[in-house]
């Protein structure tokens, strides 16, 4: 039997990125990789480029500010309280031009993995379109490249 784990506010592993700033409150190692959820200080002007995936449900809990979700078929102003639940492929994107904070719970993904991952990766990685494309698709992350 697994122990229990307590994650106090501001607790957490920690990955600090040019556009956001994340706390990993729940792993995927502790629920055998089908949930993980992860604390996100978005900064301002923060952008995630249109993506979807196969496998894994994500659901976004603002906790601060203005989040703008984009769909195909619409846009989601999301504010303090708001929960928008995103199922496998359905293609979307995230803006927040003020900053702001949420909880991203991914269901069937392992999210703090990549968070790890993309960690422990030099800059110039990112650069190589291949690789990062193969990373992507390692953690259900497929994005538009058109």
């Amino acid at each position: 039997m697994k122990e229990k784990e307590i994650i106090k506010n501001g607790e957490g592993k920690n990955y600090n990125y040019s556009q956001d700033h994340c706390f990993v409150k729940l792993s995927s190692h502790h629920t055998n990789g089908e949930l993980s959820f992860v604390e996100d200080t978005l900064k301002p002007g923060f952008y995630l480029g249109r993506h979807h995936h196969k496998i894994m449900t994500e659901v976004f809990y603002i906790l601060e500010g203005t989040v703008e979700l984009i769909f195909d078929d619409e846009t989601i102003i999301a504010t303090k309280g708001d929960t928008i639940t995103v199922p496998p492929n359905v293609w979307h994107a995230a803006r927040c031009t003020e900053g702001g904070k949420m909880l991203s719970i991914f269901k069937n993904g392992q999210f703090d993995l990549y968070l790890e991952k993309l960690a422990q990766m030099a800059d110039a990685d990112f650069e190589d379109a291949e690789l990062m494309a193969s990373i992507n698709a390692e953690f259900d992350i497929y994005e538009d490249r058109s």
